[in-house]
């Protein structure tokens, strides 16, 4: 799980720098005044950052689920999936109020947001900046946690309260 935050901030730190391309392209081709303007410019700049990506999501959710499974007994493994479900939908809705966060706080004093609707006057290269940073908080968060969490002495204490012990019997024959 832990490589997957790594990979999703470095996918994020290549997205920066790809937009700071991109903005600077299209400052120099003069359309920073149009921004439905076509850019000369080729998509294929994008790929890299969304393989990171998908690397990432991979990474993140196979080991995320695997966490929840080992830590939940047998009978509540639906329990994790819904936790997992649960925590996508918590980090959208975090999304969403750190993008009307940083909206407002950057157009304060008539100044341009980050997140202008005009990407050639915006500097949406600053927001996936933020982002990196706090997936980096996130990660070292997630170094601590692993460092101070609990050891495997414990974790073998965790059984699947009395699994072991229901003793099956053979149905009677006709």
């Amino acid at each position: 799980m832990g490589i997957g935050l790594v990979i999703s901030c470095m996918a994020m730190a290549v997205g920066a720098i790809t937009e700071g391309i991109r903005r600077r392209i299209a400052i120099e081709q003069g359309l920073d005044e149009q921004p439905a303007a076509t850019l000369i410019m080729s998509a294929l700049w994008l790929m890299p950052k969304y393989i990171l990506f998908g690397f990432a999501e991979s990474f993140n959710a196979i080991g995320q689920i695997e966490f929840y499974y080992s830590q939940f007994s047998k009978n509540m493994s639906s329990i994790a999936v819904a936790l997992f479900t649960v925590g996508l939908a918590a980090a959208d809705l975090v999304g969403s109020v750190l993008v009307n966060i940083v909206n407002s706080a950057t157009s304060k004093g008539g100044k341009e947001s980050w997140l202008s609707s005009n990407l050639n006057k915006g500097h949406l290269d600053y927001y996936y900046c933020l982002i990196t940073i706090l997936g980096f908080i996130n990660f070292m968060y997630f170094l601590g946690c692993w460092f101070y969490g609990s050891s495997e002495d414990a974790k073998a204490g965790i059984s699947d309260e009395g699994e072991d012990d229901i003793e099956y019997r053979a149905l009677p024959s006709s």
